[in-house]
């Protein structure tokens, strides 16, 4: 096997897999992988292929200031390739982004400044003028533009687009791509174009977007929608888009590419995260509407491990109304953790109170029912267990029941909604019961994902 000098001669060569579980009714479908990348993503090609296409240049000195807006991976890529060259990185982005891409370009030495996810191009605060700004002031920094960078499309040219050509032996149908900076459709097309004429190139692109429109009407709009899924989808035309050999768009909400990222990963083990969900469900559609046999490839374009906390969390999930659980038409619809589920986070009343703590930060909750067997003998919540400890901090290895509440208010379970005001208003959590059974605890946030549920 061979040995590489650096964790940059792995980007690239990623491999090819074909669905064997997914219903692509007579076409056969490719999945790519570019989460092998050493980043997980797509975007380490065109990190690589930005940083390099600089220096060779001239435009950077050892040691030099790059700058980047991004709304995926691309910052990813880019911390990958400073790291390893020794650049200092700036990020801008929006604070849509997972919280795993935050931490994971905090841990590769990126300096992150997040911005504002509801403003458009133009905006003082839109993460690409912010970015385009701080290089400016930044004393000898480099503004890598991906939007605008020619290298970019170039590394989809040069790599991406001639591995899918061999490895499935120059027979490619349709390919699959979303759309950011648009570097992977552009670089793609321009290298079919010359090897593959036929080729039909499907963009997938986030509802929200103005993207699907424009190839599907040929209208530009210039309002566009906000959607959750990252990287993809766009509220302008990037100056190195090329949409001239793309035909056909499908807009793919974002529950749908949640879904079907989910699906992914229970059908064929494939690990992928929100764009891949997009793109993965546009491919099936596209499939599903052929009358002949077609060899198409998808992408996925990330991993999934950068969403735990988004679309493989249940409760965001649910949080979110991408999940649905029966209603029942009482205060158990507001319910996120049902205790008769076990997803109520609890501690006993015998448990040491550094449990109850550590349980808090765990699960990131700031109250913990106290349960001795089924039955609720009491609340903790952060406020009381500070006022037990504060003064004397060998106290945390007291029991939790010399801490709790054990006076409880409680609701029916049939109450009205409005009953939880008063409980709020008093700075309580709204302790649910169904007779002698405890049901689960709503707080104020539950309240509110409820009413948002509603509205649509």
């Amino acid at each position: 096997m061979t040995i590489h000098q650096s964790v940059l001669e792995l980007i690239g060569e990623t491999p090819m897999v074909k669905a064997q579980r997914l219903d692509t009714c007579s076409c056969e479908l490719f999945l790519k992988l570019e989460s092998a990348n050493p980043g997980g993503s797509i975007k380490d090609r065109i990190g690589l292929s930005m940083i390099e296409g600089a220096e060779k240049a001239g435009k950077l000195k050892p040691g030099a200031t790059l700058v980047e807006g991004t709304a995926g991976n691309t910052g990813l890529g880019l911390a990958l390739v400073a790291q390893a060259k020794g650049y200092r990185l700036i990020l801008v982005v929006p604070d849509k982004m997972s919280r795993e891409k935050i931490f994971n370009l905090k841990a590769m030495g990126a300096e992150v400044v997040l911005t504002r996810s509801d403003v458009a191009k133009g905006h003082p605060e839109y993460y690409q003028d912010l970015a385009e700004r701080l290089a400016r002031e930044t004393p000898g920094a480099y503004f890598i533009n991906q939007f605008g960078n020619p290298d970019n499309p170039l590394a989809h040219e040069q790599t991406t687009g001639p591995e899918i050509f061999e490895q499935l032996e120059g027979k490619v149908d349709a390919i699959v791509f979303g759309c950011g900076s648009s570097g992977t459709m552009t670089g793609l097309s321009r290298y079919f174009a010359r090897v593959s004429p036929h080729t039909e190139f499907i963009l997938a692109d986030p509802v929200g977007s103005i993207l699907a429109q424009y190839i599907n009407e040929g209208t530009l709009s210039t309002k566009s929608a906000s959607w959750m899924v990252e990287g993809i989808g766009e509220d302008f035309l990037p100056s190195i888009s090329d949409f001239t050999r793309v035909k056909k768009a499908y807009a793919i909400s974002d529950k749908e590419s949640f879904l079907t990222a989910r699906e992914l990963l229970a059908k064929e083990g494939v690990f992928g995260g929100s764009s891949t969900g997009t793109l993965l469900a546009a491919a099936l559609k596209y499939c599903r509407e052929q009358s002949t046999p077609k060899r198409v490839v998808v992408f996925v374009c990330d991993t999934g491990n950068k969403y735990l906390s988004k679309m493989y969390n249940d409760y965001w999930m649910l949080d979110n109304g991408f999940l649905e659980r029966q209603p029942t038409g009482d205060l158990r619809d507001l319910i996120l953790r049902p205790y008769a589920h076990r997803d109520t986070v609890v501690v006993g009343p015998n448990e040491l109170l550094v449990t109850a703590y550590n349980r808090m930060k765990l699960y990131d909750v700031s109250q913990l029912p106290v349960m001795d067997g089924d039955r609720i003998v009491g609340i903790l919540d952060e406020s009381d267990l500070l006022l037990h400890v504060h003064a004397d901090e060998n106290r945390f290895r007291d029991p939790v029941s010399t801490a709790m509440v054990s006076k409880l208010q409680v609701l029916d379970v049939k109450s009205p909604i409005e009953k939880l005001m008063p409980v709020f208003e008093v700075g309580h959590v709204a302790i649910v019961v169904d007779g002698p059974k405890f049901v689960g605890l709503i707080t104020r946030i539950d309240l509110l994902n409820y009413l948002r549920r509603r509205a649509g």
